[in-house]
């Protein structure tokens, strides 16, 4: 079972405490002066965007007049939300927080129209991705990058594994990145992964024209916890966005509605896929 993730416990330590903030009354700048410090440091706290010392969570309990049941939750979780997760060894390849709101949540879904998406690639196609993407990037980061993805890509062999259902653009499969035989590896795993049940694969085809997304790929990450909200990642070129209003979800929860009504079956999605490995292979 995996340990503490402190990008999660981190998050929901935040929100609990502007919860409990919100309830009382109290303005962030009250809260400021009460313990001392700017604003600045109590919003980043309750966005999750910085670590709650354990004095910090100490004092807030004392300014809220918590219990002590609830002052122990709220110390526990400030422990483990300072322990590091298995991704921050890869310190050079900026993987905190996108790593560890994939690794806790327990439902995932992730569109593309550009490449198959991370937890269903393999380890040719990621390296030729990464060579195409990323041409000038030294070998040693590169290995980094294949050994955090391998890493990865074991949730979804947990028992249990999160719920994961991947939206691709028929664009996908027919891109040769890193060539015809990288490529038919690819589909191979992706129609091997949808058998297993680790994986719910949809395919959008061409036919249907537009489809309801204009970001080229996102993934929206949905937790068991009602104290954690979904967060949806869109990775960039330079910069990876993440977004957590409410309007925000909605908005790309809708997406993802009409980018599955749209979208081939799996059923149907794993026979074009077949066709296209077959295709592959007689080229």
């Amino acid at each position: 079972m995996p340990g503490p993730n402190p990008t999660v416990r981190q998050r929901e330590i935040g929100m609990r405490l502007r919860g409990i903030r919100t309830n009382e009354g109290m303005t962030v700048e009250d809260v400021a002066r009460e313990l001392l410090c700017s604003a600045t440091k109590i919003s980043r706290i309750e966005t999750g965007a910085r670590p709650a010392s354990l004095r910090d969570v100490r004092d807030l309990c004392r300014i809220y007049d918590l219990g002590e049941r609830d002052t122990a939750e709220l110390m526990e979780l400030a422990r483990e939300a300072r322990q590091p997760g298995w991704w921050t060894q890869y310190t050079e390849l900026n993987l905190t927080p996108h790593i560890g709101l994939e690794d806790e949540a327990a439902t995932i879904t992730a569109f593309s129209m550009y490449a198959v998406p991370a937890l269903l690639q393999t380890q040719e196609y990621a390296e030729a991705l990464n060579s195409i993407s990323a041409p000038k990037v030294a070998s040693s980061i590169l290995n980094m990058r294949i050994e955090a993805l391998t890493k990865r890509q074991q949730i979804l062999e947990r028992d249990p594994a999160p719920r994961y259902r991947a939206l691709l653009d028929e664009a996908v499969l027919h891109r040769r990145v890193g060539g015809l035989g990288v490529i038919a590896a690819q589909l191979d795993k992706i129609l091997y992964l949808a058998q297993a049940g680790q994986a719910t694969i949809q395919v959008i085809p061409f036919e249907v024209g537009a489809h309801g997304s204009s970001d080229s790929n996102f993934e929206i990450f949905e937790f068991d916890k009602e104290t954690l909200p979904p967060v949806v990642f869109v990775e960039g070129l330079v910069s990876n966005l993440y977004q957590e209003r409410r309007a925000e979800i909605k908005r790309y929860r809708d997406a993802a509605e009409h980018l599955r009504d749209t979208a081939l079956s799996p059923k149907d999605s794993h026979l074009l896929i077949k066709k296209l490995r077959e295709c592959q292979a007689g080229a």
